[in-house]
């Protein structure tokens, strides 16, 4: 489908990728990954024409139509949501409007009657009578209502969600997306990944949440040592095909070292004897061709983030009683209760709208609540990491004089380090801060939380503009801090590595479960990124009727028969699933015995090992979704049988 040959991009001394060769194929999905500045969003730009390469070729067949997710939406601000959708099909917009137009000049000619007609074609090609509808369904999927209201009445995030439905709405052949995933609740992630397992053309996404990488893509488009790479596989093979091929230069590396050594040993012995110097000289120019192997600095670099604690607090460290918050007559918290104690990492969950960020700042004393009492423990000293990173950083200023604010006493050298830990070094701790990038801003935030050792970490949204490489050391710090964390997020990953606690926030009220996400959702037999479940529970939260659960409309029946019929179905499904179990259990332990084999570590054979450690991962997803399929059709079984308890010995049959 496209082509690229010799592609080199750089902006003065800067070398972002050269001579960089891929080709994107009909009905591939490509997930183009690389750290923060790499040249990703510039790639995608190339591509779609709107940059010039420094040097190659972009080669696209005529007619394919490109579906690009913009980010400016001024142009949009005054038309109705549902217009600015139906515009991403611009020959059905423009036969619309010319319709319209040609109706209202009143009398219709012959030549009026005839355009008409040929409008006519093309509105039903464009399956025009269809679109509105379609077009509604998109906006439904990513959780935007009201929709014939303009889209200046849309906050910013919703605003980009629009454009994003416009995008795929113009049904394109090539789908173009930079971050698709950063303004979406988990509900919204979900339906998006729905849609693009059913979608039938090409896309190349970027995106940094791994999880939706992982089940999205079947290629990997990496941007690293200034090179280019094409990689076959989800995200989580493209990281075993990459370590391997490091592994397996630093083996070249220690090998070729050794055999230096040898010779070299071998010419300093027998270089001054007659009978051998010819032979020592023959080694010598054996080491001076020997061509140096290289392995180049990967453009990949890890944050150092490493939190610690002025003190410790006290054993509570927060204390909610019925906090209520209402925006005019939008309730929402209602009656918010929770105790955290110290050493919790706690995770807010619900899908947008629903009052996660504002119960942290109702906490950190930003908002005050309507009703209800909070009661900060012993000691407690909040660090805040807002969602909008701008309410605390002025676009004003420089990380260095930003940062040194917060501890004027503290020497340069202890400000600079601090700077340089989170990637902020040389000419950028003195650039403005209005020209910090997402994932820059992000990083300085937390080397303030380092150099204020807080012991209570509240943390909105802090994946959305950091890169994997720093997710990830995020994660491993938060992991071995030993104070107490609040935090916001969508990303699932994040959430199962990081949370000790779940808070749920739901239209019904709240739910705080005592343990990590995984057992969360064994105990709610649902997942928030279960795309129906997702979309049913946002519906609820825009107050329209959500459908119950099929569980619990079976669990109120009071018709014995009917009940005995469930139980029934319920025991064979058990049986299913627990063969199912079985199944991915025997599969990992036969995958363990082949990866097992020795000649797997050998480099002829680096795809092999690569596709059975990603084929060992999926293995393991299958068996936690096929135990958590288990559990809750237990529960079900648990729950009909306590309300029918002369079922309980009942056969399979009806």
């Amino acid at each position: 489908m496209i082509s690229v040959s010799k592609l080199t991009m750089h902006f003065g001394q800067q070398v972002l990728f050269e001579d960089a060769a891929f080709q994107l194929n009909p009905g591939g999905r490509y997930g183009l990954v690389g750290s923060n500045g790499s040249g990703k969003s510039t790639l995608l730009k190339v591509l779609s024409g709107e940059a010039k390469a420094s040097e190659g070729e972009v080669s696209v067949p005529s007619g394919i139509k490109l579906g690009i997710l913009r980010q400016d939406h001024f142009e949009f601000e005054e038309k109705r949501i549902i217009d600015v959708v139906l515009m991403g099909r611009e020959a059905l917009w423009g036969a619309m409007i010319e319709k319209e137009a040609l109706a209202a000049a009143g009398e219709v000619t012959e030549e009026i009657g005839h355009r008409l007609g040929e409008l006519e074609v093309i509105f039903a090609d464009q399956d025009g009578y269809q679109a509105e509808s379609d077009a509604s369904e998109l906006l439904e999927g990513l959780g935007v209502t009201g929709v014939e209201r303009p889209l200046k009445a849309l906050s910013g995030g919703y605003k980009l969600r629009v454009l994003l439905a416009q995008c795929l709405f113009g049904r394109p052949d090539l789908l173009l997306l930079d971050e698709p995933t950063n303004h979406l609740d988990l509900g919204s992630i979900a339906w998006l990944e729905g849609y693009l397992a059913q979608f039938q053309g090409t896309f190349l996404i970027i995106s940094h949440d791994r999880q939706f990488l992982n089940g999205i893509c079947d290629h990997i488009i990496d941007i690293d040592y200034q090179e280019i790479r094409h990689y076959t596989g989800n995200y989580d093979s493209f990281v075993a095909q990459k370590t391997l091929e490091r592994e397996q230069k630093e083996s070249e590396i220690e090998r070729q070292e050794k055999k230096k050594e040898d010779l070299q040993a071998f010419v300093d012995r027998f270089k001054a004897k007659a009978s051998k110097a010819r032979q020592a000289s023959s080694r010598a120019k054996q080491i001076e061709k020997m061509e140096e192997i290289v392995i180049k600095r990967s453009s990949r670099i890890h944050p150092k983030f490493r939190f610690t604690q002025v003190r410790p607090s006290g054993k509570e460290a927060l204390n909610l009683r019925g906090i209520h918050k209402s925006f005019g007559p939008n309730k929402v918290i209602e009656g918010a209760t929770l105790k955290l104690l110290r050493g919790k990492r706690l995770a807010v969950i619900g899908p947008n709208g629903i009052g996660k960020s504002t119960l942290l700042k109702i906490i950190v004393g930003q908002l005050a609540a309507d009703q209800g009492e909070m009661e900060l423990g012993h000691e407690v000293k909040i660090g805040w990491f807002p969602q909008d990173h701008h309410d605390i950083i002025p676009r004003d200023s420089t990380p260095y004089e930003w940062l040194y604010q917060f501890e004027s006493s503290a020497p340069i050298g202890k400000i600079r380090a601090l700077l340089a830990r989170v990637l902020l070094s040389g000419d950028d701790v003195h650039k403005s801060t209005g020209s910090l990038s997402g994932g820059e801003s992000a990083r300085l935030i937390f080397a303030k939380m380092m150099l204020e050792e807080p012991n209570l970490m509240l943390i909105d949204e802090p994946t959305n503009h950091m890169d994997i490489e720093a997710i990830e050391a995020l994660t491993e710090a938060l992991q071995e801090y030993e104070g107490s964390v609040i935090l916001v997020s969508h990303d699932r990953r994040f959430i199962e590595a990081v949370a000790t606690e779940i808070l749920e926030l739901t239209p019904d009220g709240f739910d705080h479960y005592a343990g990590p996400y995984l057992e969360f959702l064994a105990h709610k037999g649902q997942d928030w990124l279960d795309k129906s479940t997702a979309r049913q529970k946002e519906k609820a939260t825009m107050g329209q009727p959500a459908a119950l659960p099929e569980a619990k409309v079976q669990k109120s029946s009071k018709d014995s028969h009917n009940a005995k019929k469930d139980v029934n179905r319920l025991k064979k499904s058990l049986r299913n699933k627990e063969k199912r179990v079985s199944k991915a259990e025997a599969a990992i332990a036969k995958l363990g015995e082949e990866l097992s084999q020795p000649h797997l570590q050998k480099p002829p054979f680096k795809m092999e090992l690569a596709a059975l450690l990603a084929s060992r991962k999926d293995l393991e997803d299958e068996l936690m979704k096929a135990e958590a399929d288990w559990s809750e059709a237990q529960e079900k079984l648990d729950g009909l049988l306590k309300e029918f308890p002369e079922l309980a010995l009942s056969t399979d049959e009806d």
